[in-house]
């Protein structure tokens, strides 16, 4: 490991988590639109860029950060029941991303985007907290006729809008350990907060049951 390296140009739109050198990186690219505008409502950017610096800190925890200790070197610091939970709660996050199915037949594979799935789920919850945070027991304005929460998860969607050839989408199902941007946004299914901002039908095909919500920290 050297210390004077960058895994990334200033130029490129992206981030990513160090576990050798306990680290997580932003390219100066990555902060304009839509991660962050700074004459943004703050909801939006907390969604945004926000979700973003929360995923790249839960990577230190997923299931291959979390192998790594503060000094970043490979070490077992979880107990046995830490493993166990741990495990449990993203079987579940597993199951949930296999049962996606961008085109007959060909599913997301949900071990294999684990890391970046648990990313989303801890990176959304901990930018939701801060956004909470941030009122300072004030509640938030309405602007447009949307609420907090609802302009938050708004931002958090916004960053994945993308559009795919299907040759591209079919070859990332088998080499991007990142899940199809549109089940990346579907995250938010996990989140009793979502729910409780845009009520969606409990028979809607997004709708996930309170037992099903996954919530790992």
């Amino acid at each position: 490991i050297y210390r004077w390296e960058w895994g990334m140009t200033p130029m490129e739109i992206n981030a990513y988590a160090n576990f050798g050198m306990v680290e997580i990186v932003f390219p100066a690219a990555i902060l304009q639109p839509p991660f962050f505008d700074p004459k943004a409502d703050p909801a939006v950017n907390y969604g945004g860029i926000g979700a973003v610096i929360g995923h790249e800190l839960s990577h230190h925890f997923d299931d291959q950060g979390a192998k790594y200790d503060e000094t970043g070197k490979l070490n077992q610091w979880w107990t046995d029941q830490d493993v166990a939970n741990f495990k449990a709660l993203t079987d579940k996050l597993v199951k949930q991303y296999d049962a996606y199915e961008p085109f007959p037949g060909a599913h997301v594979k949900g071990a294999f985007t684990l890391g970046e799935n648990i990313g989303d789920l801890g990176g959304l919850a901990v930018a939701l907290d801060a956004y909470h945070a941030s009122l300072g027991g004030k509640k938030a304005p309405v602007i447009d006729g949307m609420t907090g929460d609802q302009r938050f998860f708004l931002g958090w969607a916004q960053v994945w809008r993308r559009n795919y050839r299907e040759a591209n989408l079919r070859q990332r199902l088998v080499t991007d350990p990142h899940a199809p941007s549109q089940y990346r946004t579907d995250i938010v299914r996990n989140f009793d907060a979502w729910y409780d901002a845009f009520k969606p039908a409990p028979n809607g095909k997004i709708y996930l049951s309170p037992e099903n919500r996954v919530k790992i920290w």
